[in-house]
């Protein structure tokens, strides 16, 4: 197949999450499969320097944007991996120092510089030689692309992705005109939500295929409770929704020749996870000794559970228990770690922003790994730590349920099985319970190992989603 990506975000050029690492990834395993795979990305400030092969095409696209008809130039390089990219040029709207907003908010002129963006991802798709058969959409910033090619009866078919359905690209009814539609689409049908321009509920009505990153969310938001307004409409295009699990880059993430760790281990031989775990340590500047780390890497809002960890901290430090938080967001979670770290010096290390290293030290050193997440449409980290031995406690959600076995004891079996803790429901005395059996399962070291052990043969590779996106495509196709 000949497929096009098209989407805000690609890691390690433009990254603010999970999309970033997702659009890195499945493209260069669907080449590696053997099908034509390249991807389209706004030229953000600086992309050129963290790409020195990239080069200026000829093409230069012509986008109608309400009444005014704007230019776009196109870069050309290759990813990392050897896909093929595509970069829209348009500095009034890309030449900014955040993706999508500062710490005030976000730009206000959003809905303009994405609805420019899914055009230009529909010119440069009609240039391209060989033409792509499909075109592959990933959250609300790319959503009117679906729109865009059934107003103009363009060949291509269309599959849109759902990363996170709390962000939907909803924008007063009067930026309608900048995509210049037929009328008939700011309809209930079409991109039309309670008088809104919705982005979103666009590339739901209109895509030939939906699918969200994980079968357990794709269930959740169909229902009241996770479904952001939209499960109504969600339900109503069930037929064509299909949750696949994100995977998991084993070259960037595996313990066994991590470069960013302190010592290599693997399932066979976990001596090394020892050597992590004095490093993380001494990072944090905490004393050296045997009690259980539980890590935490994290953006710092209440969609992350971050109120759950901080009800329960207390009873935990007071238990033989150590804490290590990388993360930043909301000041007043901020505020509070800083100040958790100072009332708890040698048992809880705080380290405001993020930094790659010491997200591979957390994963590798720790011995628990905490992600509440009130929801989570999938989640990477949890399942990087699986592969590192550090067993996660997640709250029952989304990919966190999909990914994450709750370790429950046999007595008459002589262990148990499982990979983690699982609590439920959302509130801090289940969630505690679930750190108070880690701690128990901590003082049986020879259990431990074998959970350990356990946990890091699990496997969540691309190779997996891929072949599920394939499926997915082939329906498109059909359409």
């Amino acid at each position: 197949m000949n497929i096009l990506f098209a989407a805000s975000e690609l890691s390690p050029y433009a990254k603010t999450g999970g999309l970033g690492d997702v659009l890195a990834a499945l493209p260069a395993t669907l080449r590696e499969r053997g099908h034509s795979v390249s991807c389209v990305l706004p030229l953000y400030r600086g992309l050129l320097e963290k790409l020195p092969g990239a080069r200026l095409t000829d093409l230069e696209l012509s986008i109608p944007l309400g009444a005014a008809t704007l230019t776009a130039k196109v870069w050309h390089a290759v990813t990392e991996t050897g896909v093929p990219l595509f970069l829209i040029q348009r500095d009034e709207y890309y030449d900014r120092g955040q993706l999508y907003g500062t710490s005030g908010g976000d730009y206000t002129d959003n809905s303009s510089r994405f609805i420019f963006f899914s055009k230009a991802v529909v010119e440069l798709a009609r240039h391209l030689d060989p033409v792509p058969q499909l075109l592959h959409l990933h959250d609300w910033q790319t959503a009117l692309v679906p729109a865009l090619v059934r107003a103009r009866g363009l060949p291509f078919k269309t599959v849109y992705t759902i990363h996170n359905l709390a962000y939907q690209g909803n924008f007063w009814g009067l930026d309608f005109d900048l995509t210049n539609l037929p009328g008939e689409y700011f309809s209930a049908p079409g991109v039309e939500f309670y008088d809104h321009l919705n982005c979103m509920k666009g590339g739901i009505t209109l895509a030939h295929q939906i699918t969200t990153v994980s079968p357990r969310y794709a269930e959740e938001i169909q229902t009241e409770a996770f479904g952001c307004g939209l499960n109504r409409v969600l339900g109503e295009h069930r037929h064509k929704l299909t949750g696949i699990l994100n995977g998991v880059d084993y070259q960037v993430w595996n313990p066994k020749d991590d470069p960013l760790t302190a010592a290599p281990f693997h399932s066979g031989s976990l001596k090394g996870k020892a050597a992590c775990k004095d490093a993380l340590l001494n990072e944090f500047k905490l004393p050296p000794g045997d009690a259980p780390i539980f890590g935490c890497i994290t953006r710092l809002a209440w969609q992350k559970g971050v109120d759950l960890i901080r009800a329960i901290m207390e009873p935990l430090l007071a238990e033989e228990a150590r804490v290590v938080i990388l993360g930043s967001g909301e000041p007043q979670f901020e505020e509070y770690f800083r100040t958790l770290a100072a009332r708890h010096p040698g048992k809880v290390g705080v380290r405001i922003g993020f930094d790659e290293k010491l997200a591979h030290q957390i994963v590798a050193g720790s011995d628990f790994f905490l992600m509440p997440s009130l929801y989570e449409p999938c989640g990477l980290t949890q399942m990087y730590s699986l592969r590192y031995g550090t067993l996660p406690i997640v709250h029952e959600t989304g990919g966190l349920a999909d990914s994450v076995e709750d370790y429950q004891p046999d007595p008459s079996l002589g262990g148990g099985g499982g990979t983690g803790f699982v609590f439920r429901p959302y509130s801090p005395a289940p969630f505690l319970d679930a750190c108070t059996r880690a701690l128990r399962l901590y003082r049986h070291k020879a259990e431990l190992l074998r959970i350990r052990r356990q946990a890091m043969k699990r496997e969540f590779s691309w190779d997996r989603s891929a072949a599920a996106y394939e499926e997915v495509y082939t329906r498109a196709l059909k359409a």
